[in-house]
This record gives C-alpha cells, sequence and structure tokens, in this order.
C-alpha cells in the first residue's frame, strides 16, 4: 500500500443561493427542495476544507506551503463566491444547482488544475452545522 501525507487548509465564506428549477412553479420547488427555495434566496456561513496529497519534500518539510494552498483557494475561490448570490454572480457555477454536492464538485475542479504541487485529495463544504458534501478521490 503506498503513503501519502494529506494537509488540509480550513477558509470560510458567507453567500446566498436558491434552490430551485426555472421550469417549476414555487409550491412545485417547494415540494423538491423545501424552504431552500424561497424565491428571495437564503444565505449561509460556509466553512470549507481542502485536504492536498503528496510526499514531504525533503528541502521544506512540506507536502505543500499552507500559504500557498491558502492563496490558491482565495483567488480560485473565495474572491469569487464570499459575499455573493451562487446563482447569479460566479462565473464557473453558471447553470449549476449551487447545492453542496456541486459546490464541492464545482470547487475541486477550480482547484485541481492550479496545484503546483501534490496532487488535490478532497473538497468538502459544510453549508450547516448538520450538513457537508465532500468530492474527491475514493
Amino acid at each position: 500500500m503506498a503513503r501519502s501525507t494529506r494537509i488540509t487548509r480550513l477558509e470560510s465564506f458567507s453567500a446566498a443561493h436558491r434552490l430551485f428549477k426555472a421550469e417549476l412553479s414555487d409550491e412545485e420547488n417547494f415540494r423538491l427542495f423545501g424552504p431552500c427555495s424561497n424565491p428571495g434566496g437564503h444565505g449561509h456561513n460556509y466553512r470549507l476544507a481542502v485536504t492536498v496529497r503528496g510526499s514531504i519534500e525533503p528541502d521544506s518539510g512540506m507536502v505543500l506551503n499552507l500559504k500557498t494552498l491558502h492563496d490558491l483557494i482565495q483567488t480560485s475561490i473565495l474572491d469569487k463566491v464570499d459575499h455573493r448570490n451562487l446563482n447569479l454572480e460566479v462565473d464557473f457555477l453558471t447553470g449549476v444547482q449551487p447545492t453542496t454536492e456541486n459546490l464541492a464538485r464545482a470547487f475541486f475542479d477550480e482547484l485541481e488544475p492550479r496545484l503546483p504541487t501534490g496532487r488535490l485529495w478532497r473538497v468538502l463544504v459544510q453549508e450547516t452545522d448538520k450538513n457537508s458534501a465532500e468530492y474527491g478521490e475514493d
């Protein structure tokens, strides 16, 4: 079994969204998405955990400098989603239902090609204290 080291950077952001399908009535959307389909939208204080895995570099003693990882998350994700409406204002979420599951996948897809070293292993998005989704390697 191959071994690797994993490091995780924790971040947070606030954003609004609405879960709905335009072709459905407000009543049908409520049946499908519950109160998350509120026509005025609603907001969350999200938590984001990004985990990278790889070998520990002999010179630095790190898989990836956590400051580098923070900067990457900041420019690729947080600058685009923090205090935004996820349905209307985020280019890489256009046409994506902004569920927690879809956010985790979209964030992974935004980050993976930008990593200078290591390998993106997992992105976890926590929407509430009780709800989260993760996307990544099995």
